[in-house]
């Protein structure tokens, strides 16, 4: 009896993966993220052709290299994103605030494009809310409940969902930008922004009432956050530098320096910096106040004291799970209890700087769960051709969350 000789089976093609956000360089949150995004899945999947859907290709192109092909998917004909999508194995969906009101729709259309086409979908640790608008909750609910996983990188973005009906698992994470590697940002960086390198030093961040903050009050915060500028150059003898994480976040930031007594001591970053570059400097800092998530996100994966000044669930959220004090808002009345909250994390800083710093370690480790969940869908989807990383070994390959500083802070008011 003779049997048929064996032939090998070709090996699938390596597969081509899509990622779509708020791509484009309008966010330097946004930008750590798919900076994070695409490191995982060059690691689960070193072959693959990454596809990044952006707002702005051109921006993208050039700042991302890890990205093989850039599509734009604003302003061009529906055809042309849609041909793209076409070829894809999967469809990456974020990170980041994604879902929310008059943004969410447009979002999951492409992505129910890409499941009518057989795609497969993928919710990589987005956070989702505000959601009253009718339209915006329908996209939410149906597209969702057909996506091979959802990730979100909070409890409050799950809560959302379930109040929007979306019936189906849904997994808490964490940010992808809790994986950013910092890059250098030298003296003569600082020299050049005219930032002293022999001074204390606070960071700051503000930002523009929108729709994920719109119950600010321009006026009301502009002078809170000069009473606490002006507090921090008094009391600890400081400079205070903002940190712009958006476009519109340097307007907002000279009107809090109009507001100060002080405005000689302040200063606001102009050069445009990459995600790490922005992470490296935050370790010139001594202290961090601010709105922006990633801005308090950079300041904790740095080692620093900060004081969170939440406008949406997604801060108060991150606040919470890292233990740091969040305050109910921005108002002005709030000045005395705002100050007050400065002046006890500087002193009890040092007693809980190990615990912090455990915090974003396991933090951090939430964070890559998400990435194995994504390489858990591409077994599935080329038959594991080429194994995911496990978390461990992800975890083995992402240097640990910096070292708190070795020094300890002076006491306020020597």
């Amino acid at each position: 009896m003779t049997t048929a000789p064996s032939h090998p089976q070709p090996a699938r093609p390596d597969p081509r993966i899509g990622v779509l956000g708020s791509y484009g360089g309008f966010n330097i949150g946004d930008e750590s993220i798919l900076t994070c995004v695409l490191h995982c899945l060059r690691a689960q999947r070193p072959g693959a052709r990454l596809v990044v859907f952006s707002r702005n290709a051109e921006h993208t192109r050039a700042h991302h290299p890890g990205a093989d092909e850039v599509v734009d998917w604003e302003g061009v004909s529906r055809h042309q994103v849609l041909d793209a999508l076409a070829s894809l194995d999967l469809l990456v969906l974020g990170g980041g605030g994604l879902l929310f009101d008059g943004e969410a729709r447009r979002y999951l259309r492409l992505v129910r494009a890409a499941q009518e086409r057989g795609i497969r979908t993928f919710a990589y640790a987005i956070g989702a809310g505000p959601l009253r608008e009718p339209d915006d909750r329908e996209a939410v609910r149906t597209v969702l409940a057909d996506m091979d996983d959802v990730v979100v990188r909070d409890e409050e973005s799950k809560l959302v969902l379930e109040d929007v009906g979306v019936e189906r698992d849904v997994v808490v994470t964490a940010d992808p930008a809790l994986l950013l590697e910092p890059q250098p940002f030298t003296d003569e960086m600082m020299r050049q922004e005219g930032v002293p390198t022999d001074s204390r030093l606070v960071g700051m961040s503000v930002r523009e009432p929108g729709r994920a903050a719109e119950k600010l009050d321009e006026g009301d915060y502009h002078a809170l956050l000069a009473d606490v500028a002006d507090f921090l150059v008094r009391r600890l003898d400081a400079h205070v530098v903002f940190l712009p994480m958006e476009r519109h976040d340097v307007r907002h930031a000279h009107a809090v320096l109009s507001h100060m007594t002080a405005p000689d001591k302040g200063r606001i970053l102009h050069g445009a910096y990459s995600p790490g570059q922005v992470l490296g400097f935050m370790r010139h800092l001594d202290l961090a106040v601010g709105m922006r998530l990633h801005f308090v996100i950079f300041a904790a994966l740095s080692g620093l004291p900060v004081l969170p000044l939440p406008y949406s669930g997604k801060v108060f959220d991150f606040a919470r799970r890292m233990g740091a004090p969040a305050l109910v808002g921005v108002a002005r009345e709030q000045a005395g209890l705002l100050l007050a909250e400065v002046d006890r994390l500087w002193d009890e800083y040092p007693e809980r700087r190990e615990e912090l710093h455990s915090r974003v370690r396991e933090l951090s480790r939430q964070a890559l769960v998400t990435c194995t969940r994504c390489g858990l869908l591409l077994d599935e989807v080329d038959g594991g051709t080429e194994p995911a990383l496990g978390a461990a070994a992800l975890l083995d390959t992402q240097a640990d969350p910096p070292p708190a500083p070795t020094a300890e802070p002076r006491p306020l008011g020597v």
